[in-house]
């Protein structure tokens, strides 16, 4: 193959590689209304909307120690890590495969001695017989055949028979060198069709997709251990509570112990005082032991125990721990932007680019092995005149009958990428679902909160007013424990409704794309 062909070759496949058999990607529209739920129990549209995924989570999130328990859990957990890890992987693998796209040049050098074929026949050492070149004696110059160990009889080549001096390697000699160098490539695929380019798209999509789950994975990570260190604070304070509410109930026990062994009150009366006390008694095990599995678990999220200075004290209000509200009337597009999503849609672009390569192998694959370089029969001589060589070999493979496996490999492509686009779709309206119900939740909380406490304040007030008319003898002592245990249980839903607050929040945050700054 001479140097025009080959560079005829590759201009071809220049002008052949915008050729591309991957169906173009469309993004899928419909799978969600265009704007999120608005109206009724949905809070109001706000006129001046920020960008929920601008506000980062340090802005978010306001007290301090939280956000040191979470920049401790950014650094530590291992999921995380995990996911960190996975980004890396699917780096190095598209550019794996991108390198398939140039030719992988070597440089390979070699020295080869062998054995002269004229000594290994026998021939006396003394005379040299060899192949030589010889000035020709009349006519001109020739390449002569020359017997003798100084002077050779030539036939000469070239324009006349003539007798020249030849320099030749002779029976006596021992061996013959050779030396090369070669620079080139082998077996180099000429993507006309794409196959190639299509392969390294789809790696370079799903390294898109595995970046993305990770920052999905980040901001996850951020939510669930706010979530944990708010649990924490609540559980803190139903603690508080039950051991408050404890006391109450161990002086009403003693008063109506006292009466029943003065004759005053009954033993029922002494059985049902008990049976509150011990109800308080369970509930401050219960929860010393659930406090300090949710230390566990956020130690679990952080991946390091978390310090007591950086622990809450309490949820109090629910209030202090994040920015007061989040902008409300958005447009679904913003869910577009959410990581879970993009890393969906970079998956399904990668089945696009798949079902390319594999109709691109429904065509010929042509291949290119070329080298350049020089070779001498001396080491000196390597890189002297008339040294230069070149090869080049291309090659050509047409599939001819394969079983229907060129077929079944496209419609697999195009069933994954059916696959891909409805794993797409679903995670869209997962995403909206979750915005939907978190702005459902924040359209009532305000008001759940105010009714609950206004419900704990009445209900904590009639217990005070029925144990004072029972002191009195003017209220039955099962009445003063009824309300003993409705203001006790008023107090817990609150602290509950509470955390529904602060946790509502943060789930907010997190569902519309929030926490990547």
């Amino acid at each position: 193959m001479t140097r025009s062909m080959t560079l005829v070759a590759l201009a071809g496949a220049t002008m052949l590689a915008g050729c591309n058999m991957a169906p173009k990607y469309i993004r899928s529209a419909g799978a969600v209304p265009a704007d999120l739920p608005q109206g009724g129990i949905y809070p109001a549209a706000a006129t001046d909307a920020a960008d929920v995924t601008r506000i980062g989570w340090r802005d978010f999130f306001t007290d301090a120690r939280l956000r040191e328990v979470i920049a401790a859990g950014l650094d530590n957990n291992r999921d995380l890590r995990l996911a960190a890890a996975n980004v890396l992987q699917a780096r190095e693998r598209y550019r794996i495969q991108r390198a398939a796209q140039v030719p992988t040049t070597g440089l390979t050098g070699s020295a080869t001695y062998t054995n002269n074929a004229f000594g290994a026949s026998g021939a006396t050492a003394g005379g040299a017989t060899g192949v030589g070149s010889g000035a020709g004696g009349t006519g001109g110059s020739g390449t002569g055949v020359g017997t003798g160990t100084g002077g050779g009889t030539g036939v000469g080549t070239g324009g006349g028979t003539g007798v020249g001096s030849g320099a030749g390697v002779g029976t006596g000699a021992s061996n013959l060198e050779f030396y090369s160098v070669n620079a080139g490539f082998s077996n180099f695929e000429l993507d006309l069709f794409g196959r190639v380019r299509n392969l390294s798209r789809s790696a370079l999509e799903q390294y898109f997709a595995t970046e993305e789950a990770q920052r999905s994975t980040r901001i996850s990570l951020i939510a669930e251990i706010a979530t944990a260190w708010l649990q924490l604070a609540a559980d803190q304070d139903q603690l508080a509570l039950s051991r408050s509410t404890l006391g109450a109930f161990e002086q009403t026990l003693k008063l109506t112990q006292a009466q029943f062994r003065i004759g005053v009150a009954s033993e029922l009366e002494a059985r049902q005082a008990d049976t509150n006390y011990q109800a308080a008694l369970n509930d401050i095990a219960a929860l010393e032991a659930r406090t300090a599995q949710d230390k566990n678990a956020l130690d679990l999220l952080v991946g390091a125990p978390v310090q007591p200075a950086q622990l809450p004290a309490g949820l109090g209000t629910g209030e202090g721990a994040t920015i007061a509200s989040l902008p409300a009337g958005l447009s679904s597009e913003v869910l577009l932007r959410r990581p879970d999503v993009l890393s969906a849609e970079h998956q399904l672009i990668a089945q696009h680019a798949n079902i390319g390569a594999a109709r691109a192998a429904r065509f010929p694959t042509i291949s290119l092995t070329a080298a350049v370089g020089t070779i001498s029969t001396a080491l000196s001589g390597l890189f002297g005149g008339g040294s230069f060589t070149y090869t080049g070999a291309p090659s050509i493979t047409a599939p001819l009958f394969d079983g229907g496996r060129i077929n079944a490999n496209i419609r697999l492509a195009e069933a994954q990428r059916q696959g891909a686009l409805a794993t797409y779709d679903r995670t869209i309206q997962v995403a909206f679902r979750e915005v939907a119900d978190a702005l459902a939740q924040r359209g009532t909380i305000d008001r759940q909160v105010s009714a609950q406490a206004a419900r704990a304040n009445s209900a904590t007030v009639a217990s005070r007013l029925s144990e004072a008319r029972y002191r009195v003898g003017v209220e039955s002592f099962l009445n003063t424990l009824d309300a003993q245990r409705t203001a006790y249980a008023a107090q817990q839903q609150l602290v509950t409704t509470r955390l529904t607050r602060a946790s509502n929040l943060v789930e907010l945050y997190r569902s519309l794309g929030g926490g990547l700054q």
